[in-house]
């Protein structure tokens, strides 16, 4: 039987058309049937993906920021993997240095960045968040500083910048890069503590509800679902996911575009009542 099931965002919750109706629907029958459902999801815990949390589930703590924070649907910070602070400060120093954009970002949903660039300015209306300018030094007395995130465009630079970052944090930092569709030739290059992952987000989130991880069911579609999706009791890929994330899965849905993650609820629903 599952009780709970992680759905990811981008690809999977939502499409190229946003998240269809039809999504919804099928989350509001899959709470009815009780199901459990949470959020695990790269994007930060503010704008619309907090908006998404609300409405896929109010009573479930969510995961965002790749498993750096578990946050409650109304905003609340409940766990959170912060960055090590001789790392946070070295990093914005060598932003400036560098004069490569950066963000920086709290489990309590601070969004902040120090120099505007159109690039950020993009991202910001992508995730319908504020970005707050601050200097990103005095952010760390702000809340629990979980990620930075440098948005770029590749360059000698960038490389140089990253080779640096490699060399002195191997072990203590991981990357995470993803790119929109939205925001063509921009790089998102996140850095958490090595800790932070969906997986041990999601254990946190499966423990406080008391639901056994064989109990857990995970919906994704991208190659960092793929330890959550391995790990969990049921692993569900998108018909849009890559084939290493397919060939993971006990069952593959229908494309996001195709209302893939209602055919993906409603297929666990069928589960539980013919387990039953």
């Amino acid at each position: 039987m599952v009780r709970l099931v992680f759905i990811d965002v981008d690809g999977t919750l939502h499409g190229p058309q946003g998240v269809p109706d039809c999504a919804w629907e099928a989350a509001r029958r899959a709470r009815q049937a009780g199901l459990r459902l949470s959020l695990a999801t790269g994007r930060p815990s503010a704008g619309v993906s907090l908006e998404y949390a609300r409405r896929l589930d109010p009573e479930s703590p969510h995961v965002f920021h790749q498993g750096a924070a578990v946050v409650s649907a109304d905003g609340r910070a409940l766990y959170a993997s912060p960055l090590p602070r001789d790392a946070f400060h070295r990093l914005v120093d060598l932003s400036r240095a560098s004069a490569l954009p950066l963000e920086a970002y709290t489990a309590e949903g601070g969004f902040y960045s120090e120099s505007r660039s159109r690039d950020i300015d993009a991202h910001g209306r992508l995730l319908q968040v504020n970005i707050e300018r601050r200097d990103l030094q005095a952010v760390w007395q702000l809340g629990t500083v979980i990620r930075l995130q440098w948005v770029v465009r590749e360059s000698a630079e960038w490389l140089r910048v990253r080779r640096l970052i490699d060399e002195d944090y191997a072990g203590r930092l991981s990357w995470h890069l993803g790119t929109s569709p939205a925001t063509p030739g921009v790089l998102y290059a996140s850095l958490l503590d090595s800790h932070a992952g969906k997986l041990a987000a999601a254990r946190w989130v499966a423990e406080r509800l008391g639901a056994d991880f064989a109990e857990v069911a995970m919906i994704g579609d991208g190659e960092n679902d793929l330890e959550l999706l391995r790990q969990a009791g049921v692993g569900v890929a998108m018909g849009n996911a890559p084939d290493t994330v397919k060939r993971a899965a006990d069952w593959v849905a229908p494309p996001v575009e195709e209302c893939g993650l209602a055919a993906a609820l409603d297929w666990l629903i069928t589960r539980n009542q013919t387990a039953s």
